[in-house]
């Protein structure tokens, strides 16, 4: 995947080297993967049946 960022926020960037930007981005996507997912009628099915199994498991799924 590429990214395209401004020029602003490439020179931010580059004053932190430090920073492994390739894995900040990938858990934003994640973390905004997972939002969207527990927005999902069906997600939110599917933690209620799993609840009714594990509790603290479908816990976890919807904090995540």
């Amino acid at each position: 995947m590429t990214l395209a960022v401004s020029e602003e926020l490439h020179k931010a960037m580059k004053k932190h080297p430090e920073i492994k930007w390739t894995e900040v981005m990938r858990q934003a996507a994640e973390q905004k993967a997972r939002e969207l997912e527990r927005k999902d009628p069906a997600w939110r099915q599917y933690a209620a049946r799993h609840a009714l199994e594990k509790w603290d498991d479908a816990d976890e799924l919807i904090k995540h």
